[in-house]
C-alpha cells in the first residue's frame, strides 16, 4: 500500500499537484503532494463534514486535529476570521503544504504545527476533525483522549468517520468516556458526530 500518510517524514518522491475545495461559501485551491492524506482530491468525509457542521464560533481558539494539507483548518479560518485556528498533524510534508496553502489563500489567522508545539494551556471553542482512523483503535483513542479534554466549556467537537471504519462503536466509546456524543448527519456511509465536553462527574 506504500507508506502511511501519518508517517512524520514521508519518504516518497514528491509529486506536487492541486485540488479544489468548493463549498457553498468558499472556494480554495490547495496544493498537495505524495505522502499526504488524500492527495488527489479533497476526501469525501472532509467535504461531508464541512457541508454539514454548524458555523464555527466567531472568535476563540479553534482546532483541526489531523489537519493534513489544511482543508478543514482553512475553512475554519475563512468562516471565522476573528478566531485563531490551529492545525496539528504528525506529517511534516503535510504541515508545510498547509502553511503554503494558508499563504496562498491570504489567511493569516491560522497556524500549522506539530502537536507538542501547541500551548498545552489552550482550550478550544471548537475541534473539527476527520480523524486518522487507520492509525489503529488504541492510537486513535489515545489521540482523542489527549485533545477532547481541551474543549472549552460550551465547546463542541465535530468528527467525521466512515460507518464501516467504526463510527458507531466510536460514538459508544466516546459516551463511555464521559463525552456526550450524538450523530448529527449521515451521508454516503459517513457519520458526523458532535462531541460535548466531558461531564463533570466523569473521572479524567
Amino acid at each position: 500500500m506504500g507508506e502511511h500518510y501519518f508517517a512524520p517524514r514521508p519518504g516518497s518522491a514528491g509529486r506536487p499537484r492541486t485540488v479544489d475545495l468548493v463549498l457553498p461559501d468558499l472556494h480554495l485551491r490547495l496544493g498537495t503532494d505524495s505522502g499526504v492524506f488524500s492527495p488527489d482530491r479533497v476526501d469525501l468525509g472532509t467535504r461531508i463534514l464541512l457541508e454539514t457542521v454548524p458555523p464555527p464560533p466567531a472568535a476563540g481558539d479553534l482546532l483541526d486535529l489531523g489537519c493534513g494539507y489544511g482543508p478543514i483548518a482553512l475553512t475554519l479560518a475563512r468562516r471565522s476570521p476573528q478566531a485563531r485556528v490551529f492545525g496539528v498533524d504528525v506529517n511534516e510534508r503535510a504541515l508545510e503544504l498547509a502553511r503554503e496553502n494558508a499563504t496562498a489563500a491570504d489567511l493569516d489567522n491560522v497556524r500549522f504545527s506539530l502537536a507538542d508545539e501547541v500551548d498545552p494551556a489552550l482550550r478550544f471553542a471548537a475541534i473539527w476533525s476527520n480523524p486518522p482512523i487507520r492509525i489503529g483503535k488504541a492510537a486513535l483513542h489515545e489521540l482523542l483522549l489527549a485533545w477532547l479534554p481541551r474543549l472549552a466549556p460550551g465547546g463542541l467537537a465535530h468528527l467525521v468517520v466512515q460507518k464501516h471504519l467504526g463510527s458507531d462503536s466510536l460514538q459508544r466509546w466516546l459516551a463511555g468516556q464521559g463525552f456526550p456524543t450524538e450523530r448529527i448527519a449521515s451521508r454516503s456511509a459517513y457519520r458526523v458526530l458532535a462531541v460535548s465536553p466531558r461531564t463533570e462527574s466523569e473521572p479524567a
